[in-house]
Formats: structure tokens, sequence, C-alpha cells
């Protein structure tokens, strides 16, 4: 082989390479710039003289399947679905801004409706209503507590227990089986803690359960709180009815 000869096909193979970079950045700059919600493609393989290029889906278990083996009304029901997903996306994402924006508002007008008296609020501002000076529409903010049981309310349960069992002769049948249910587990395994401190209205005079109560009480321990912002506006009959933001009621 001349040098000619060598010298050509040295530059065939350098063209060849910079083609077949050329066309592996363009499919990572395809990728890149493709909107989340479109179907998966890649190039499968190149030609000397031009690309070969397949597209693909991705199925629900991860296989990438050539496009044109989908059949037309999955591809339209895949790109329905991610048109509508786009759209919620984009509402949840602006109805986080006005909801940032409400609590703001309403918790900035506390703040300085308390500066007339020369008080500092801290902490959450729950629990609260403004109301326009018509009286037509009105702002609740509302603090939700998440309540959980710690270790003492098996005490609790071992106490109201051996009141029971003390009780056997003379108990009310019906109490009985109010006070056992109160302590049944849900799905989760968890108590409801509405039915639990719902014993504490009992009206029984009795030492044992007057500890267990107490127990109940120093059982109970708040993990976290959740604020709620709800709108209302007044009818001709003078009821207020909440404004939904829930599109099942819209």
């Amino acid at each position: 082989m001349n040098n000619q000869t060598q010298t050509t096909t040295a530059r065939t193979s350098v063209t060849r390479a910079h083609d077949n970079f050329a066309i592996k950045n363009q499919a990572v700059n395809i990728a890149n710039t493709a909107p989340q919600l479109t179907p998966v493609s890649t190039v499968q393989g190149t030609s000397d003289d031009n690309a070969t290029r397949i597209f693909y889906m991705e199925n629900a278990k991860g296989h990438l399947i050539p496009i044109d083996k989908v059949k037309p009304v999955d591809k339209l029901r895949d790109e329905v679905v991610k048109d509508m997903i786009a759209i919620a996306i984009k509402q949840r994402a602006e109805m986080r801004i006005a909801k940032n924006k409400l609590f703001d508002s309403f918790n900035d007008f506390v703040a300085l409706s308390a500066q007339e008296y020369d008080v500092q609020l801290g902490g959450k501002k729950g629990n609260t209503t403004l109301l326009s000076y018509d009286g037509k529409y009105k702002v609740q903010v509302a603090v939700s507590e998440n309540i959980v049981f710690d270790e003492r309310l098996q005490v609790a349960k071992q106490l109201i227990d051996e009141c029971l069992t003390e009780w056997t002769q003379d108990s009310n049948d019906n109490i009985k089986a109010l006070i056992n249910q109160a302590f049944q587990v849900d799905k989760e395994g968890k108590v409801s803690t509405g039915r639990v401190l719902a014993l504490r209205s009992l009206d029984i005079n009795d030492a044992k359960w007057d500890r267990a109560m107490d127990a109940i009480s120093d059982a109970i321990q708040v993990t976290d709180t959740k604020e709620y912002i709800r709108f209302y506006e007044r009818d001709e009959q003078g009821a207020y009815h909440q404004i939904s933001l829930d599109f099942s009621n819209v």
C-alpha cells in the first residue's frame, strides 16, 4: 500500500469517526431537549452514509418498544394522558404559589392588627377568622394537630382492664363495649385518637379510672401541625357557604 492510499484511508476513517460522533451528539441533544412527558426515543445505529434512527416508547415494565410496533390507539392514549398531566402539574404549581400568597396576606394582616395593641404574636396564627366589612365574605385559617400516643397508652389500657375486671358484677355491658372499641386498631395498626380521647369525657368516679385518664393525657404526642385556609361567601339568607377549590366540587 503506497503512501497516497494510506493517507486516503486514514482520512476516510477520521471522517467516519467525526460523522459518528456528530450523530451521537445529535441524539444526546434530542434526548436532553425533549419534553419529559414525550415517548422515549433513541438512536439504534448508523450507516456510513446517513443515520438510521429508530424511535421507541417505554412501556409500564420499562421495556423499549419500537414505535412502529405500538398500536395507534395506545399512542393516542399516551398523548392524551400526558397532555392532561402536564396541565394538572402546571395547575398544581400555580396553586402552590397562590397558597403561599394567601397565607402571607392573612398572617401579615393579623400581625399588623396586633401592632395596634403593641403585641407581637408568635408561632402559627391559626384558628382565626377575617371578615369583609359588609360581612359577605370571610377567610378562616385553622390549625390541625396530628396526635399519636406513646407507650403510656398501654399503661392506661392496663388500668382500664383492671377497672373492667373489678366492675364485672356492676358495670354496664354497653360501657364495656364502648371502652374496648376505643382501643381497637385500624388496618395500619393505629388506634383512633378521637375514640380514645372521648373516654376522658365519661363521668366515672373511680381512682384507678382517673389514673388511666391521666396516663392517656400524658401519652399524647403532637407530631406535627397543619394549617388550612378556607374561604366563605354568605348567601341571601345569611348562611355562609365554602368557596370550593376542589375540582370535584367546582
